[in-house]
C-alpha cells in the first residue's frame, strides 16, 4: 500500500500554507526513500518505563513503505517497545538526514518475515532467524529531513502520512 505523503517545510507549522516558490524547495519523499534504502546503520530511539530515553545503533530494511529492525527479545529496546511501542528511526548521516517517527510493532505474519528476511540478505548478506529474534516494523506517522549542506532553512522538509491499515 503506497504513502498518502504531505510535505510542509519543517521550519513553520504544519497547518500553515505553502506558496509555490517554498514547495519547489521540498525535498521530495523519494529522496527520503533513496536514503532509507541505503543507510547501513540506523538510531532506534525509545522511552524506557521511567522516561529516560534510550537510543542503540541497530540493522534495518525500508521493505513496502515501512521501516524493518532486529531486536534480542531480551534488549532494552525491545521490552521499552512492548511498553511504550512510540519511537523515532533515524538514518546514520546526520548531514543527509531523515528522521522517522512512528510506532513499532513485532510482526508475526510469514509474508512479512519472507519480505523483511530476503531485504536483509540482499543488503547485509545475512539471513536472520526469525525464531530467535524479534523482528518489529515501524511505519511512520511523521518524518523529516535535511541537507546539512544546503541552505537548511529552505530544504528542511516535514512530511505527513494519511491513514494506513496496519500489516503486522
Amino acid at each position: 500500500m503506497a504513502l498518502d505523503v504531505h510535505a510542509t517545510p519543517l521550519n513553520r507549522p504544519p497547518a500553515a500554507p505553502v506558496d509555490a516558490a517554498t514547495a519547489a524547495k521540498l525535498l521530495p519523499w523519494s529522496w527520503a526513500e533513496a536514503r532509507l534504502a541505503a543507510a547501513r546503520t540506523y538510531v532506534v530511539s525509545t522511552t524506557r518505563p521511567d522516561g529516560r530515553p534510550h537510543a542503540m545503533p541497530v540493522w534495518g530494511v525500508w521493505v513496502d513503505d515501512a521501516f524493518y529492525f532486529l531486536s534480542e527479545p531480551g534488549s532494552v529496546k525491545a521490552r521499552n517497545l512492548r511498553a511504550n511501542p512510540r519511537c523515532v528511526v533515524s538514518t546514520e548521516a546526520a548531514g543527509d538526514a531523515v528522521v522517522l517517527e512512528g510506532s513499532a510493532a513485532r510482526i508475526r505474519g510469514a509474508d512479512v518475515l519472507a519480505a523483511a528476511a530476503a531485504a536483509y540478505r540482499e543488503k547485509y548478506a545475512w539471513a536472520f532467524d526469525a525464531e530467535g529474534e524479534s523482528v518489529h516494523v515501524v511505519r511512520p506517522t511523521a518524518a523529516f529531513g535535511f541537507i546539512e549542506q544546503a541552505d537548511f532553512d529552505s530544504t528542511a522538509t516535514r512530511w505527513t502520512f494519511g491513514e494506513r491499515a496496519p500489516r503486522v
